[in-house]
């Protein structure tokens, strides 16, 4: 029996007076990877947001392995195993790669996987030439390679990618797509949110799509990858 390392059930969040997450409720099962699906605007990082803690539920609830999570502060998220490699990459700019994974590595406080800086060196060997390098002065791959290295270094037991591939020209996507496949193999527990629909469906085993802060699908990516209605009605062609 598949094991829910992640289950939304009933999340209804705002902003102000609006209403931005509808009754969502989804599973991520421990091990595979999740592809959340929709078009600009349809709640995805919202969905993110709030998973995080960024944004809080006013109903519902977040369970990582079976514990509620939802409401918690963005930080003990965090500690419990929930990790975040961001929209945008944030990164520090002005410290260099290694001081980067140095602070990720101070913040955490799970048990996890292990990673350790020499682990994340070894996935990504371009960050240990790297490794006295700012931040700030890195390539576009750089910076999303080091966004994930600085997720993975809090241990994640779920890992939120939120559009990894986003401005990556399309060699270093496949690099990225490979990192994030060479993670799931390993036995990591992913939520992928992404805009290229074909790197979501390559390597998901699972897709939710979501409309308007609403559930419109979900099933195995298999069952969309043979019907190009779901994908024309709720996504566009692509």
């Amino acid at each position: 029996m598949a094991t829910e390392a992640l289950e939304l059930s009933g999340i209804d969040a705002y902003y102000g007076d609006s209403h931005v997450l509808h009754a969502l409720s989804f599973t991520l099962h421990g091990g595979r990877l999740l592809g959340l699906l929709g078009r600009n605007g349809a709640g995805k990082t919202t969905c993110m947001a709030a998973i995080m803690g960024f944004l809080k539920p006013r109903q519902g609830a977040i369970r990582l392995y079976g514990e509620n999570v939802a409401g918690l502060a963005p930080d003990l998220i965090a500690r419990k195993g929930i990790c975040l490699v961001p929209q945008g990459r944030r990164m520090f700019r002005t410290l260099t790669v290694r001081e980067n994974l140095m602070v990720a590595a101070q913040a955490r406080q799970n048990g996890g996987s292990g990673w350790s800086i020499e682990r994340i060196f070894q996935l990504f060997p371009r960050l240990a030439e790297r490794h006295t390098q700012l931040a700030g002065s890195l390539s576009g791959g750089e910076q999303q390679m080091l966004a994930i290295g600085r997720a993975l270094m809090g241990n994640p037991r779920v890992l939120l990618m939120d559009e990894p591939s986003e401005g990556l020209a399309p060699q270093l996507v496949a690099d990225v797509g490979r990192t994030i496949a060479q993670l799931k193999d390993e036995g990591q527990s992913i939520i992928l949110v992404e805009q290229n629909i074909k790197l979501t469906l390559d390597l998901a085993d699972d897709i939710v799509i979501i409309n308007t802060g609403r559930v419109v699908f979900r099933g195995a990516a298999d069952q969309i990858k043979l019907d190009d209605a779901v994908v024309s009605q709720h996504l566009g062609v692509f």
